[in-house]
């Protein structure tokens, strides 16, 4: 893995990751339009996990939610990179830290892939950077990657980037139909990782 840190206004701040395949970019609404079509395309199945995907958001709305992005991005309460294909610099999804605590510090992995790229590895390989990120250059001391208990493919994900089920969370929260669900809680930690 590749880290970037960007200059100056961003010192300090993770500019761009890389891996075999992918590229993931600190927010940019340069990109609003392309995060626009991925929604677009992926919207079924999206709506069946996230609650921010119940409807194909507007150009504006895309515009809005990068703009949230890049605040929580260069105040660190959140790191949502936007994900390209080396080879094609396709748009693919997003992924990051999120839910960080910084006393600890420790985070959770969220990720999603477009729909017309899932099946084909990037979620793992994507979570495995992301990890690594979070502790070799960010000094977490744990990362948790949760889903819906029935998402199998967000399980699978997991375990195969070497995260742990710790247990489940019954009737955790609500799914974006407002039904309660169960929480699956995966987790690495770093004396585990180095």
């Amino acid at each position: 893995v590749l880290v970037r840190f960007g200059g100056s206004r961003m010192q300090n701040i993770i500019e761009s990751v890389a891996t075999q395949r992918v590229i993931l970019r600190a927010p940019s609404l340069a990109y609003r339009e392309m995060l626009h079509s991925a929604v677009e395309e992926s919207i079924e199945d999206l709506k069946l996990w996230l609650k921010w995907a119940q409807k194909v958001p507007s150009l504006d709305e895309c515009a809005e939610t990068i703009n949230q992005s890049i605040d929580a991005f260069t105040s660190k309460k959140e790191l949502q990179f936007d994900i390209f294909t080396k080879e094609r610099n396709f748009f693919i999804g997003c992924a990051g830290l999120q839910r960080i605590d910084w006393s600890v510090p420790k985070a959770e992995i969220g990720y999603w892939i477009r729909t017309s790229c899932q099946g084909q590895g990037y979620a793992t390989e994507v979570s495995k950077a992301v990890a690594e990120v979070a502790f070799t250059k960010l000094e977490m001391n744990r990362v948790e990657i949760r889903c819906d208990y029935h998402n199998l493919r967000s399980k699978s994900v997991a375990k195969k980037a070497g995260f742990v089920l710790e247990g489940v969370l019954r009737n955790d929260s609500l799914t974006p139909n407002g039904i309660l669900r169960d929480t699956a809680v995966f987790s690495r930690i770093k004396n585990e990782y180095i």
